[in-house]
């Protein structure tokens, strides 16, 4: 079983500037150039967070293959407080730099469920593709390579992630394109 995660278009605002922005025009470029290199797959189930940029970048699969289904657990990840965006962003920043193992309770519980929706996801059909977060497809990769890290690589806008789900295992098949990722 082999699962393609889609890390979501370029968005219209960062971490701290919008809880839940849209694509900008590049990321719905990035959003249908994505869904054309993977429209061999389809039709397959296509999951996406519920999240407004992967939604839209969702959006562009859906012509192929009908509408998404909305997966919660694959969303971004849990921040303490959402009311004050720049501190929500230098948070990030400092989680980023750390290891799981070196986490709270709360986002034990979050990267867990990840985890468990990525395998029950990748379990039903030969192939699924999968569009959610940065930080969501770095839980995938650092669990497949037995990472700890939070961000042991960099997922490009609109990078596909290919990994095998055996039982309740993830492995690694393919990386997705790398690029400078800064949180704003």
């Amino acid at each position: 079983m082999t699962l393609y995660l889609v890390r979501h278009g370029h968005a219209a605002a960062g971490w701290g500037e919008s809880l839940d922005p849209g694509l900008d025009d590049v990321g719905r470029a990035q959003a249908a150039a994505v869904a054309e290199a993977l429209r061999h797959l389809a039709p397959c189930p296509l999951y996406t967070s519920p999240l407004q940029r992967t939604r839209e970048t969702a959006a562009a699969f859906a012509s192929r293959w009908g509408v998404p289904q909305i997966e919660p657990r694959v969303g971004e990840i849990e921040s303490p407080d959402t009311s004050d965006l720049a501190g929500r962003s230098a948070w990030l920043a400092g989680v980023m730099r750390g290891r799981w193992n070196g986490l709270g309770p709360e986002l034990q519980r979050w990267r867990s469920a990840v985890l468990d929706a990525l395998v029950e996801i990748g379990t039903a059909s030969p192939a699924t593709v999968v569009v959610t977060h940065f930080i969501a497809i770095n839980v995938a990769v650092g669990a497949a390579t037995d990472d700890e890290r939070v961000t042991c690589f960099l997922p490009d806008n609109c990078s596909v992630t290919e990994l095998e789900v055996n039982g309740d295992r993830l492995r690694l098949v393919q990386r997705g394109a790398e690029a400078v990722t800064e949180v704003r």
